[in-house]
């Protein structure tokens, strides 16, 4: 009985601790991002040298959650003749340093876990994002123009009219909250169930012979099996921060938070339509060696 209760109560707990994250940070990601023109970002990201890799992970780490807003600006990038590098950098911070994931992960998992895992994300995206520039990419670049007055899978229309009162702004803040919270819910329930049900049942021993700190292999393993499968981040964190205090190595943790959430199969899908195979294979290889290089660093950093 007490075990059952005390998952009860870490379910209750992280969830409604999640639900007010993804609203709060949600409102302000979104309220900040009307009152940026995407024509000044073009312009910014446009620039040469460093400048236009650091603009284009910075944009990626304040950019809105899902795959379908990831693309069609994507589009708008190449569209306005960004270069292939920052675009790449983009695509590979935009799934992973959203506001709501960088705060559930600060709150859930602590400030040194988010720092690590904010600055191995950021800086491997830049990296990936020069690499591929040096190896010319846009050879690789399907031709393809951005498609106006379509909707994306979250239902939102691509083109948005941007109220012209704060008021007016806020309303709407609130609203892409709402929608936002709608589309991740199922993921949050079935995150949160999971860490719930490993936080009771799942023997501490077992995790520890699998993934605990003395497994060398514990961070690649936990990496190559959190990219194929895809878990959506609402859904790792909780599940990560379970198995954490289960005695999984933060390391293995984060390789799965990374790996996991990095290249959704959705978002897989779409840049087939932009990028040709090799791109997104290079982009698949990118997401899984920031798992492996993030899950050791913070190992390291912890011993």
């Amino acid at each position: 009985m007490n075990t059952f209760m005390d998952t009860l109560g870490y379910f209750g707990f992280i969830f409604l601790e999640l639900i007010i994250l993804f609203l709060s940070i949600s409102t302000i990601v979104s309220l900040v991002l009307q009152y940026i023109p995407k024509e000044r970002l073009n312009s910014y990201l446009s620039r040469k040298g460093p400048t236009g890799y650091f603009l284009a992970a910075a944009l990626g780490s304040i950019t809105p959650f899902c795959a379908c807003s990831t693309i069609p600006l994507t589009l708008g990038l190449l569209n306005a003749g960004v270069a292939i590098g920052p675009i790449i950098t983009f695509v590979l911070v935009s799934p992973l340093l959203n506001p709501i994931i960088v705060a559930m992960v600060l709150t859930l998992m602590g400030w040194k876990v988010c720092l690590i895992y904010f600055a191995v994300c950021f800086f491997t995206s830049l990296a990936g994002g020069w690499l591929m520039s040096v190896l010319h990419a846009e050879r690789f670049v399907r031709k393809v123009a951005a498609k106006s007055g379509g909707s994306c899978c979250c239902g939102e229309p691509e083109e948005e009219v941007i109220p012209a009162t704060f008021k007016g702004k806020l309303n709407k803040a609130l609203k892409k909250a709402y929608d936002d919270l709608v589309g991740v819910f199922i993921y949050l329930v079935i995150g949160t169930a999971i860490g719930a049900v490993i936080y009771g049942y799942v023997p501490q021993d077992w995790i520890l012979s699998i993934a605990g700190k003395g497994n060398i292999f514990a961070v690649p393993l936990a990496a190559l099996i959190g990219v194929p499968l895809y878990i959506r981040a609402e859904s790792a964190i909780p599940i990560g921060l379970a198995l954490s205090q289960k005695g999984m190595s933060l390391g293995a943790v984060l390789a799965l938070i990374i790996g996991g959430a990095g290249m959704a199969i959705p978002e897989m899908s779409m840049l087939l339509s932009i990028f040709k195979i090799r791109i997104v294979a290079a982009i698949v290889t990118l997401v899984f060696l920031t798992a492996v290089i993030g899950g050791y660093v913070f190992d390291w950093f912890l011993s």
